[in-house]
């Protein structure tokens, strides 16, 4: 799967012009156009005045993120890449799949989204929302530093985390195209350190021989593709592994495989790409499973 198309969602606190210079490597894997877009929440802007929803705040901020936008198309125009632009009002979830689809976009980048404990709970997170909802990869980009210091090309050195389901071997077709990118892949699996109480030196080392296989196939896959990968079992809690993994890899990304969320259960108890996309201080790129073939009866 080439990335020809980008959807860069902003409101201009998280994500910055920047964030996108450093993702422009991608131009070397096919990247021609870049889709802009800015969503004014409702309720945001009745806040913003603490009184009902106000149509002059709307057309201020909506003049505030053209001029912006103007001014970053400008920018990309000169570098020979085609630029669209959405400012919506409405609801993130909804305005961000809408857009993708009619753009029929390839990847959605948007910046982490902090909420508290409480909205969480009762809200969820916008990110797993749009994961469960769509069948497009999303790039979760964070800064490596509260002053704003972003990794200089994202997808030079990522770290692959995979569990062996669809959605892991989803994101290793992602992969493949990308030779002209990325400079190593780093192919990680974390084993459950439960699984191994009470287990021989000799049962843990089937274990790790097991998995090492099954990393060094894939890594044979990406390598047929003209990339660098190398292979790496953990053993402890998932993203602490992943995490630590990222660090003595000296990763520039984190890429997950997701089920999607689709359940209270685990809205309120999280999941593994959650945990990155919130917490880790890595760009975090999520890979949903490919979409269901339409049923033939």
């Amino acid at each position: 799967m080439n990335i020809k198309k980008l959807l860069f969602v902003t409101k201009f606190e998280e994500l910055w012009f920047d964030s996108l210079q450093s993702l422009l490597d991608l131009r070397k894997a096919d990247l021609n156009h870049v889709v802009f877009l800015n969503v004014i929440e409702r309720e945001k802007v009745a806040l913003r005045r603490g009184t009902g929803y106000q149509k002059t705040e709307e057309l201020k901020l909506r003049e505030k993120a053209n001029i912006r936008f103007i001014d970053w198309a400008e920018s990309l125009f000169e570098q020979g890449l085609e630029v669209g632009v959405y400012i919506v009002v409405g609801a993130m979830v909804q305005q961000v799949i809408s857009a993708a689809q009619k753009e029929t976009a390839d990847l959605i980048v948007i910046g982490r989204q902090k909420k508290s404990k409480i909205e969480e709970l009762l809200t969820g997170s916008a990110i797993t929302e749009i994961i469960r909802r769509t069948s497009l990869p999303v790039l979760v980009y964070k800064y490596l530093a509260p002053q704003g210091n972003q990794t200089e090309k994202p997808f030079a050195r990522p770290l692959l985390a995979t569990n062996w389901s669809p959605a892991s071997q989803r994101a290793v077709e992602y992969l493949r195209p990308l030779k002209q990118v990325v400079e190593e892949v780093n192919v990680i699996h974390v084993a459950d350190e439960d699984s191994l109480k009470g287990a021989s030196a000799m049962g843990i080392q089937k274990t790790r021989k097991e998995s090492r296989k099954k990393l060094d196939m894939i890594c044979d896959t990406l390598e047929a593709d003209g990339l660098k990968a190398r292979a790496h079992v953990y053993i402890g809690e998932t993203v602490d592994q992943i995490e630590k993994a990222a660090r003595e890899c000296q990763a520039t990304m984190i890429i997950a495989g997701t089920p999607g969320v689709n359940s209270w259960k685990k809205r309120l108890t999280g999941s593994i790409p959650q945990a990155l996309a919130d917490d880790s201080v890595f760009p975090t790129l999520l890979i949903p499973p490919a979409p269901e073939a339409p049923s033939q009866e």
